[in-house]
C-alpha cells in the first residue's frame, strides 16, 4: 500500500547541507573573522550531509517496502496568468535512489577532505563551497518542477566554478573554471530553450502535468516548419544535458577541471554534476519517448563520447586525468543506454559508477598523498608495497569499472551493450559498435594507470621534476610513499564495498522490477530493449557466469593483457607505437584539436558576432537611432512648434480657420 512521505522530514534533506554550508562558510572564513576553527568547520558540515544521507536511506527504504511517494508543492514563488512557479519535491523510486548516490558519496567526500586538505588554507571554505554543492544537487533531483529543477541546475554550475578555482591563484585553475562555466552556458542555453517551448505549449512547469499533456502533443508540429514539437523540445533539452553531462562536443572543461582539488573532482565526476544531465534525460522520459529522432540523436551523441573520449585516456599521464577520461567515456554509455531507451539502465549505471569512480578518484587522490602530490604516473610504480589499502580498493575499482563478471560495473555495463544491440533506431548499429570497442579501450587504459601506478620498480626518486618543495607542503617529491590516514582510507574501503555488490544486490529489482514504475516511462510497443532485456535475464549468478563467455568479456581480458605487457613486459612496445602512429599520437595529444577550434575559430566568429553587435546593434541603433536619435527628433519638433506658440491671438485664429478648412476639404473629398 502507497504512503505520502512527510514534507518537513524531506525538507531536511537539502536544507541540513545548505545549513552546515552557511555556518561554515560565513563564521570559518574572514568573511566574519574566523570565529569557527577547523574541527568546528568540518563536523558541522559533515553532519548536516550525515542528516541528509539518514533521511534520504530511510526514503529510500519506504519507498522500497511500502511504495511511498511523494508529489507536493511547498512553496509559490510566483503566479504568471496561469503559469505557476513553485517549489516543490517528488520523491520516487528515481529520485530516492539519487539521494541515496548523492549524500552517501558526498558525505564519503567530506570525511576524505579532513585528510586530503589538512594543510590547505583555505580548509573552511572548501567545506563550505562542498556542502553547498550537495545541497544544490538534492534540490534538483528532489524538484517536481522544471523551474526547481533549473535553479539546481545553475546552482550546481556556479559552485562547481568556485570549487575548480579554488586555488585562484594557479593561472590554469582560473582558465578551467572560466572554461568549465562558458561550455556550460552553451548548454543551457538550449535547456532553457526547452524549458521555454514546454511551459508555451503546457502552460505548466509542473511534471505531472506536463507529462499529462504530451500526448495531446505528440503530433504537434514546431510553427513554421515540419518538425515534430517533441523532437525540437527533446533535443533542446538534450544540449542542455549535453554540457552538464560532457558529452561532444561540450565536453572539453571536464578534463580542465582537474585543476581543481581531488575531492571535488570526485564530487563532480562520480554522482553529482555530469549526472544531472542523465538524470534530466531519465527524468523527461514520457517526452523523449514521443520522438525517435531526439533519441538517435542522443544516440549518437553518446557513442561518440563513449569512444573517442576513451582513445583520449590512453595517453594521458596525469593520474586524475586518466580518470577523469574514463568520467567522460562512462558518460557516454548512460547517454547511449538514454538513447536506446532503456533509461533504468542508464540510471543503473550512473548509480553503479558513482560509486567506482568516486573510488578512483579518491584513490587517485591517496596516492597523490602518498606520493607527495606527484600526479605523473610515469614516476610512480611499486607504490603496493607501500600503499596496501590504496592499493586493493584501487583494484576492486578498476575491475568494476571495466566490467568484470560479478562487480557492480559489469551489471550495468553489460546491460548498456545488451540494450543497444536490441535497439532498432538507425543509429544502433554505430553505437553498439562504439559501446564494444570502448569495453577493450577502458581496460587497457585502466590497466595501464594501474601497472604503472602499483606494480614494478619505485620510480619515484628518477623524477626530474621531484627536487623540491610543493605548494601543499609535504616535503620533498622524493621522499618514501606512504600509506595515507585513515581518515582517507575509510572512505576508500566504504566505496569499494558498493563497487564490488551492489550491482549484484539491486539489479533485478531496479530493471526488472516495479522499483522506477511512475518514474520512468518506456513506449515498449515501439523501444522494446527493456523487453528483451527481461526475457534474457535469470538471475544475477546466472548473469555473470554467462559474461565469462561473452565478447565483452574476452576484449576486457585483452585489454588488460595488453596493458601488462605493453606495461611490465616489453616497455618498448609503446615507444615504438608512438613513433609508428605518431599522427595519431599527435592527433590525441591535441585531444582532436577541439580547443584549438574552439579558441581560433568559435571564439573568433563569436568576437566578430560581438563586435557586430556592440557597433551596429548598440552603439548604432539603440544608442544612436533610439536614444540619441529620440532626443533629436524631439528637439527638432519642440523648435518647430515653438514658432507655432507667437502669443498673437490673430496666429491662433488664423491657424483654426486654416484647420476647418483642411476638415470640410477632407470630408469633401471622402463624401464627393
Amino acid at each position: 500500500m502507497s504512503q505520502t512521505l512527510n514534507a518537513s522530514t524531506l525538507l531536511a534533506v537539502p536544507l541540513a547541507p545548505l545549513v552546515g554550508s552557511a555556518l561554515a562558510g560565513l563564521f570559518g572564513t574572514r568573511f566574519a573573522g574566523n570565529q569557527l576553527g577547523r574541527r568546528v568547520c568540518h563536523s558541522l558540515t559533515i553532519l548536516g550531509v550525515l542528516i541528509a544521507f539518514l533521511i534520504s536511506a530511510s526514503t529510500l527504504w519506504s519507498v522500497i517496502q511500502d511504495g511511498a511517494r511523494f508529489n507536493e508543492t511547498l512553496y509559490t514563488w510566483m503566479v504568471v496568468g496561469s503559469l505557476k512557479m513553485e517549489v516543490g519535491f517528488m520523491v520516487d523510486g528515481l529520485t530516492a535512489m539519487m539521494m541515496c548516490v548523492v549524500t552517501f558519496v558526498s558525505l564519503m567526500v567530506h570525511i576524505y577532505t579532513i585528510g586530503y586538505m589538512a594543510e590547505d588554507e583555505g580548509y573552511n571554505r572548501f567545506f563550505a563551497y562542498i556542502s553547498l554543492f550537495t545541497f544544490s544537487m538534492l534540490m534538483l533531483v528532489m524538484s517536481n518542477n522544471l523551474l526547481q529543477l533549473f535553479f539546481g541546475w545553475e546552482a550546481v554550475g556556479l559552485v562547481s566554478y568556485l570549487l575548480i578555482g579554488f586555488w585562484f591563484n594557479k593561472p590554469s585553475a582560473i582558465f578551467a573554471n572560466m572554461k568549465a562555466f562558458l561550455v556550460n552556458r552553451v548548454g543551457d542555453f538550449g535547456f532553457i530553450l526547452g524549458i521555454g517551448l514546454i511551459a508555451a505549449f503546457t502552460d505548466t512547469l509542473n511534471y505531472t502535468e506536463v507529462f499529462a499533456k504530451m500526448p495531446a502533443l505528440a503530433t504537434t508540429l514546431f510553427p513554421g516548419t515540419d518538425w515534430l514539437l517533441v523532437t525540437v523540445t527533446g533535443i533542446a533539452l538534450f544540449v542542455g544535458a549535453m554540457g552538464k553531462s560532457a558529452q561532444f562536443p561540450l565536453h572539453v572543461w571536464l578534463p580542465d577541471s582537474m585543476e581543481g582539488p581531488t575531492p571535488i573532482s570526485a564530487l563532480i565526476h562520480a554522482a553529482t554534476m555530469v549526472t544531472a544531465g542523465i538524470f534530466m534525460v531519465a527524468r523527461m522520459s514520457p517526452l523523449f519517448e514521443l520522438s525517435d529522432a531526439a533519441l538517435n540523436f542522443i544516440l549518437v551523441i553518446g557513442a561518440i563520447t563513449a569512444l573517442f573520449m576513451g582513445f583520449l585516456g590512453i595517453i594521458q599521464n596525469d593520474i586524475k586525468r586518466v580518470v577523469a577520461y574514463s568520467t567522460l567515456s562512462q558518460l557516454g554509455y548512460m547517454t547511449v543506454a538514454l538513447g536506446a531507451s532503456a533509461y533504468s539502465v542508464a540510471v543503473f549505471h550512473l548509480m553503479t559508477h558513482a560509486f567506482f569512480k568516486a573510488l578512483l578518484f579518491l584513490g587517485a587522490g591517496s596516492v597523490i598523498m602518498g606520493m607527495h602530490h606527484n600526479q605523473d604516473i610515469r614516476w610512480m610504480g611499486g607504490v603496493r608495497k607501500f600503499m596496501p589499502i590504496t592499493w586493493i580498493t584501487s583494484l576492486l575499482g578498476s575491475l568494476a569499472l571495466i566490467g568484470t563478471p560479478f562487480f557492480s560495473g559489469f551489471y550495468s555495463k553489460d546491460s548498456i551493450i545488451e540494450a543497444v544491440a536490441e535497439s532498432h533506431l538507425p543509429g544502433a548499429g554505430f553505437a553498439y559498435f562504439a559501446v564494444i570497442c570502448g569495453v577493450f579501450v577502458t581496460a587497457f587504459y585502466s590497466f595501464r594507470m594501474y601497472f604503472l601506478v602499483f606494480h614494478g620498480a619505485p620510480r619515484h626518486h628518477l623524477n626530474p621534476d621531484a627536487h623540491h618543495d610543493d605548494h601543499h607542503g609535504h616535503g620533498h617529491h622524493d621522499a618514501q610513499p606512504h600509506e595515507s590516514p585513515a581518515v582517507v582510507t575509510i572512505p576508500l574501503i566504504l566505496l569499494a564495498i558498493p563497487s564490488v555488490v551492489i550491482g549484484f544486490m539491486t539489479m533485478g529489482g531496479m530493471l526488472f522490477g516495479t522499483f522506477f514504475d511512475g518514474a520512468i516511462v518506456v513506449d515498449a510497443t515501439r523501444h522494446h530493449a527493456m523487453t528483451e532485456l527481461a526475457e534474457a535475464f535469470h538471475g544475477p549468478v546466472a548473469m555473470a557466469l554467462h559474461g565469462f563467455t561473452t565478447l565483452p568479456f574476452y576484449l576486457a581480458l585483452a585489454g588488460v593483457v595488453v596493458a601488462y605487457y605493453c606495461y611490465m613486459i616489453n616497455p618498448r612496445v609503446p615507444e615504438a607505437c608512438r613513433r609508428i602512429f605518431s599522427w595519431i599520437y599527435q592527433l590525441l595529444e591535441n585531444k582532436y584539436y577541439m580547443d584549438w577550434i574552439n579558441e581560433n575559430i568559435l571564439a573568433r566568429l563569436a568576437r566578430l558576432l560581438g563586435t557586430g553587435l556592440w557597433k551596429g546593434g548598440d552603439q548604432a541603433l539603440i544608442d544612436g537611432a533610439v536614444v540619441n536619435g529620440s532626443w533629436r527628433l524631439v528637439g527638432v519638433v519642440s523648435a518647430i512648434a515653438r514658432h507655432l506658440q507667437s502669443g498673437y491671438l490673430y496666429h491662433y485664429a488664423g491657424v483654426m480657420l486654416l484647420g476647418i478648412f483642411v476638415l470640410m476639404t477632407w470630408f469633401v473629398w471622402l463624401n464627393p
